[in-house]
């Protein structure tokens, strides 16, 4: 038996499996980016919101087998960015027994990738995968299991949601903001051969993808292998935009808790779709967390 934390910018999750079969696997949104704009640290109402988190996992993941040592957690995005991280998952420790390892950027994508592609239908070639995240978007183009690509953009939903759309209904010039931060940002990436397919995972990915099947309860059977196209974005973008934040937490009938920073997604996913030539994206439900127990 074995378990992993992936501590993003905006959820964390817990992973246990026995051999190849999955066991548990969870998620919460807890924003520990969130607000982190202003002064480069996680704020306390965050941190505190994470470690309830985190004391759960490992009374879960002990509960299942393995012992809070023996947990593999890695942080990522936000984690270098915070200038208390390390302050932070020293009291994680002290108060859990879990270790969090803070991943490189580069150690992230190659995780990402061999987690991300498991389990997936897709074409021979190159393929592109996408992790909106809530601190930044990793792009990773591979071929045969080998990055020949990767670049780790400063747009993530948590991010673009602080600095441009805000928390509550998004006017139309914050909306024209927020895209053309990120149309510059993905205009940077220089992809050296076009994909045959796009994956997309974590949960900006899998929340509308659940919404989009109209889901009520998350299942990552029918998630993971759906496909969504770049039509389907712009319908859910406008739906999004159009909304108050309790008509978004409406639609989100699956996923409520990630209403707040969708849209900042899909205007993230939406440039992706353009700047790599396809008109649509398969969705993993795998990814990092998988990615980190199979190494």
């Amino acid at each position: 038996m074995k378990a992993c934390i992936d501590i993003g910018s905006n959820s964390v999750l817990l992973l246990v499996m026995d051999g190849d079969r999955v066991v548990h696997d969870e998620a919460r949104v807890v924003g520990l980016g969130r607000g982190m704009g202003e002064t480069g640290v996680f704020r306390p109402e965050r941190m505190d919101a994470a470690l309830a988190t985190l004391r759960h996992y490992a009374a879960t993941a002990q509960a299942l087998g393995v012992a809070p040592a023996a947990i593999r957690a890695v942080a990522t995005s936000a984690s270098r960015r915070a200038l208390n991280a390390a302050t932070f998952y020293a009291d994680v420790r002290r108060q859990t027994g879990v270790a969090v390892d803070v991943l490189p950027g580069e150690e992230e994508a190659r995780l990402t990738f061999l987690g991300g592609l498991t389990g997936l239908a897709l074409p021979p070639g190159p393929v592109l995968l996408c992790d909106p995240g809530g601190g930044s978007t990793e792009i990773i183009l591979g071929e045969g299991g080998k990055i020949v690509y990767r670049v780790s953009l400063e747009i993530g939903t948590v991010r673009l949601t602080d600095a441009f759309l805000g928390y509550e209904r998004v006017e139309p010039p914050a909306l024209a903001r927020c895209r053309a931060a990120v149309e510059e940002a993905v205009a940077t990436v220089r992809l050296p051969a076009r994909p045959r397919a796009i994956v997309a995972v974590a949960g900006t990915a899998t929340s509308l993808a659940a919404t989009n099947l109209g889901l009520e309860a998350y299942d990552p059977r029918l998630v993971h292998n759906s496909v969504l196209t770049a039509a389907r974005l712009r319908t859910w973008g406008d739906r999004l935009l159009a909304a108050t934040p309790a008509e978004r937490r409406s639609l989100l009938v699956s996923c409520p808790d990630r209403a707040d920073t969708l849209l900042a997604g899909v205007i993230i996913l939406v440039a992706v779709l353009a700047v790599s030539g396809r008109k649509s994206y398969r969705v993993s439900d795998r990814g990092l967390r998988f990615g980190a127990l199979a190494t």
